[in-house]
């Protein structure tokens, strides 16, 4: 059996961006990104800081040979001024990324950006029960307001190691 039959037979898992890809290739494609990793790789080009505030919106290709395209990115309208000041960073990282210099600058455009992940679920507080428990068993501090944060950080792990 071939090594390419064995890869093509292996069911084993794979990343979310390789079933993600060519269903958005075509839509990718109309806004210019010859390249979808662009888009589906975003977060982990720009980094955790910029990318919630900032999404590529299309590359536009010159129309000389060989010459880098400009990429045109919505950005919030508060860290406009962050991604300005860290263009040339984002430009050196997307070409890394890639591996060739597929893009020589940033254009920005001020808008609002859709929310793409959403923001962690708060865990429901200790009952005071649990933390005055926990307060009895720590003994007496003099920073009250340290005593009342180990109490509740207490009840919180006791809750946990219970499952719940």
């Amino acid at each position: 059996m071939s090594t390419s039959n064995f890869t093509r037979r292996y069911r084993g898992p794979r990343p979310l961006a390789d079933f993600v890809a060519p269903g958005i290739s075509d839509l990718c494609g109309r806004a210019g990104f010859s390249v979808v990793e662009v888009v589906t790789h975003w977060d982990e080009i720009v980094g955790p800081d910029l990318a919630p505030r900032c999404i590529p919106l299309k590359l536009q290709w010159p129309r000389e040979d060989g010459a880098a395209a400009t990429l045109v990115v919505r950005v919030e309208g508060a860290y406009a001024i962050e991604l300005q000041y860290a263009a040339g960073i984002v430009v050196e990282r997307i070409n890394a990324y890639f591996g060739w210099r597929c893009v020589g600058r940033l254009t920005l455009r001020q808008g609002p950006v859709p929310q793409r992940h959403a923001p962690p679920p708060v865990p429901p507080k200790p009952d005071k029960a649990a933390i005055a428990a926990v307060r009895h068993e720590i003994g007496t501090f003099e920073d009250e307001a340290l005593a009342e944060s180990l109490a509740k950080l207490g009840a919180l792990v006791r809750r946990e190691q219970r499952g719940g």
